[in-house]
């Protein structure tokens, strides 16, 4: 919200000497927040001064252009120019070329004079063209920075001022006004509006604040001859869309009135661009008094006008010209002929004001909050309006600001006041709210006085009738957002003073913490970070291609995937049922910078569609959802499991003098899949499987409990190629939830025996195709208890070994807790383990 100094000054007592910034530093005092400063001078140096055409010559040029060579006085008639440089006349009449055509000998413009500066840095200098040396130049509003107005330079009688010539132009035009900016919140929407950032000035200052409307004497109308009929039979939240609708009538409008200067760059000032009189009469009002108005041409108007909601399919073109399908929450203004207005959002094209306007309908109206937001959003048309209507605007106020426009209209634009209108609907009841004395006091932590508290909640606009134990408030028209003693509260601390409120920690209640998946997964990220690797977040959006590569390991399977409405690109449509994608793309990202040695890994969701996606309505705002409604909405969010996945790629290690580097091998995917599993005292089950995205002969499928959750090993080449990554990387991902479904309650530390360890070598001979897991399985179920790992440490094929066949060696290690084993149990217990390894996998033990 920009507030020129100048209107602020009408309605508050600002110092004369008081800039932009003072005035930013006032209100953050009282919590609103500072955005910029807007000073058009800081655009402008140099001489820019009034001026008067004595002579202007047409005079037509090859390429079809015609230019005129004028003469401008720039000082009063009969004095010579005081100023001096390059290019000003003593004589005080300028020689200047001039493209626009929009004057005539006489008329009074903006003149800017050698050596002025203007926005661009756009130096004005003497220049020789169209065979004329022309010094100094006759300016556009768009040339100044003033906005696009109309077309051709600025002429002081278009804009009702006849000033002195060779008097400095940029206060007539506005210039020396200045513009702080505030962010206004959303609960404070009477903030947008010079009458309420005047009072909040006010408050903060401790000053008198004078209110507009209370200046604008509103005159009893007679009943306008178009009824209005407020028919809202759908309302939201049970509040009626529309509960007063005011109209006034102007007739006599002078269609070629232009704004006046003090309004048009009020309004620029503000952010607004000038546009025609009626339209800048309304944009005026309502930020002067914060209500949004909106002018039809009333011999446009057919019939009664009716506020309705929208019936199913129809139809309105509003003033951008686009023709909008309705929706049934949509609320309407309609007449005789349909559709007129898409209700405090936009107007339609059919009523529109334009040029030919005589006779000028005033609506005045005040729409729930709620509607006004959905319909905004729904139809994505932010506009000024809207921006008030959906934060709730004061129902006081309608009919003074319809008055307002009335007055300004018979002002400027010579219209005269009808004296009809209307005036339809019910006046709401006052909120008021009990607030128990020391209720403030206890709810912030500090001690307020009951002055502090009485003064504060009547300078916010309340009324306040005192109780023996607490007070009666009742809540101003233009404060829709209080409600409820805490919303009191607030108020008294914001104006008393935030920074009174000291800073304490608060205690946290016992008995509460981290969930044990919290924590299970704070470990697990912990764990990968601690051997080195590196956390990144990726984007969850992919492509579909992706989607069907990672999320199945069996090619040409049916991937379901979440597709979104309105993707930031089509290419990344669907939301990732696999974490790898969004990895790989950081590392490719990463070794096309030179990083090429990288360890990556990320935790996050991945999203897969139930049978229902989605839900077949919305529920109304506004109001809390049926329990049916909750489990539809439930029933259609996608399930979200959480991931883990690493991505490893290059070196290792970095190699060293006779010491060559390692790389990256898929046993390092494997030993990341079994940090993850350690930290949560779940043993993967490592089985060697096929997936699509890995190399065929070097991925492992993880189980846990005997479920799947996940793959580790090497990626496929034909992928690695394509995606410009090095050979040989790798990667493991996992479903946590599956790991932890898997994982003890408590994990228990193992006890560590004092006892020594015996250790056992056996090379097994077994079928090539039989995978080293199943026999690392039965090894382990035949050894028994005293086994305390088996690894594998040698696969053999080759001399010695017929074909089909292989050899594999495991280390044993056993021990027992209470005593040192002799050879003969080792022994005993590995031949066990052979024995069963024999029974179930076809193994003999290798000579």
């Amino acid at each position: 919200m920009r507030i020129p100094l100048s209107w602020l000054r009408e309605n508050a007592q600002v110092p004369a000497g008081a800039v932009a910034e003072d005035v930013m530093a006032d209100l953050v005092r009282v919590g609103l927040e500072e955005e910029d400063v807007h000073r058009p001078l800081d655009s402008l140096t140099g001489p820019i001064v009034v001026g008067q055409v004595l002579t202007r010559e047409e005079e037509p040029q090859k390429n079809g252009k015609v230019i005129n060579w004028c003469t401008v006085r720039v000082v009063p008639e009969g004095q010579s120019q005081t100023l001096t440089g390059d290019g000003i006349e003593p004589s005080g009449v300028q020689g200047i070329i001039c493209g626009a055509h929009n004057f005539v000998v006489g008329d009074k413009v903006a003149v800017t004079l050698p050596g002025a500066v203007l926005p661009g840095d756009f130096k004005i200098t003497p220049r020789k063209t169209y065979g004329h040396v022309s010094a100094g130049m006759l300016a556009s509003q768009s040339e100044l920075g003033l906005g696009e107005g109309h077309e051709g330079i600025i002429v002081f009688s278009d804009l009702g001022l006849d000033p002195e010539v060779g008097q400095d132009a940029l206060p007539l035009l506005g210039f020396t006004d200045e513009a702080a900016e505030i962010n206004v919140t959303p609960d404070r929407g009477y903030c947008f509006s010079i009458r309420g950032v005047a009072r909040e000035y006010a408050l903060a200052t401790g000053t008198e604040f004078s209110d507009p409307a209370a200046r604008v004497q509103v005159s009893a109308p007679t009943q306008e001859e178009i009824e209005v009929l407020l028919q809202d039979d759908a309302p939201i939240r049970g509040s009626e869309g529309c509960d007063r609708f005011v109209t006034r009538t102007v007739t006599g409008i002078d269609p070629d009135a232009q704004t006046p200067a003090w309004m048009a760059e009020r309004l620029r000032l503000a952010g607004m661009r000038p546009i025609s009189l009626p339209v800048d009469v309304s944009n005026y009002v309502m930020w002067e008094l914060g209500q949004p108005l909106h002018f039809y041409d009333r011999d446009k108007v057919q019939g009664p006008i009716v506020v309705r909601r929208a019936a199913a399919g129809e139809k309105l073109t509003t003033l951008d010209g686009k023709e909008r399908t309705l929706n049934t929450e949509d609320l309407l203004i309609t007449d005789a002929t349909g559709p007129i207005g898409l209700a405090g959002i936009m107007g339609g094209e059919a009523t529109e004001v334009s040029g030919a306007t005589s006779t000028i309908l005033i609506e005045s109206a005040h729409f729930d909050a709620v509607s006004m937001g959905r319909t905004k959003r729904r139809h994505k048309l932010p506009s000024e309006a809207s921006k008030r209507n959906e934060r709730g605007v004061d129902w006081e106020i309608a009919d003074k600001a319809a008055q307002r426009a009335v007055d300004l209209l018979v002002q400027l634009a010579g219209g005269t006041d009808r004296g009809t209108g209307s005036d339809v609907g019910t006046r709401p009841a006052p909120v008021v709210v009990q607030l128990p004395h020391g209720y403030a006091s206890a709810r912030v932590g500090v001690e307020y006085t009951r002055e502090q508290e009485l003064s504060s909640l009547r300078g916010v606009g309340c009324e306040v009738q005192e109780g023996a134990e607490a007070d009666a408030v009742t809540v101003p028209s233009w404060r829709p957002d209080m409600h409820i003693a805490d919303d009191l509260t607030e108020e008294i601390a914001r104006l008393v003073g935030y920074e009174l409120i000291p800073s304490t920690l608060p205690v946290a209640p016992p008995g509460r913490g981290l969930t044990g998946s919290q924590r299970a997964r704070r470990r697990v990220l912990d764990a990968l970070a601690a051997a080195g690797l590196t956390e990144v977040l990726a984007y969850p959006f992919v492509s579909q291609a992706q989607n069907a590569l990672y999320g199945t390991p069996v090619q040409g399977t049916e991937v379901k995937a979440v597709h979104l409405a309105n993707p930031i690109s089509a290419e990344f449509g669907w939301l990732r049922t696999s974490l790898l994608p969004g990895l790989l793309e950081i590392a490719r990202r990463n070794h096309s910078r030179g990083f090429r040695d990288t360890a990556l890994f990320e935790g996050g969701v991945v999203f897969h569609p139930r049978e229902q996606l989605g839900s077949t309505s919305l529920p109304r705002g506004g109001a809390r959802p049926s329990e049916a409604e909750l489990q539809e909405l439930n029933a259609g969010v996608p399930d979200q499991p959480w991931h883990l996945a690493a991505v490893l790629m290059g070196k290792a290690s970095d190699g060293a003098l006779g010491q060559p580097a390692r790389a990256w091998d898929w046993a390092d995917a494997l030993d990341a899949a079994r940090l993850v599993s350690d930290a949560v005292g779940v043993e993967l089950t490592v089985e060697q499987g096929q997936h699509q995205a890995f190399h065929p002969g070097r991925a492992a499928r993880l189980l846990a409990g005997g479920r799947p959750v996940g793959w580790a090993g090497e990626l496929h080449p034909d992928q690695l190629a394509a995606g410009d990554l090095p050979e040989r990387t790798v990667a493991a991902e996992l479903n946590v939830v599956e790991l932890l479904a898997a994982a003890p309650e408590a994990l228990i530390a193992a006890s560590i025996s004092t006892f020594p360890p015996a250790t056992q070598d056996v090379a097994l001979l077994v079928d090539a195709a039989v995978p080293a897991s199943e026999v690392l399985g039965a090894l382990r179920e035949g050894a028994g208890e005293l086994l305390e790992q088996v690894e594998l440490f040698d696969d053999y094929r080759g001399a010695g070994i017929q074909d089909g066949k292989k050899s594999l060696a495991f280390a044993l290690r056993f021990r027992a807790e209470d005593r040192t084993l002799t050879a003969e149990e080792a022994t005993a217990a590995r031949e066990a383990a052979v024995a069963v390894a024999a029974q179930r996998v076809g193994a003999t033990a290798r000579g």
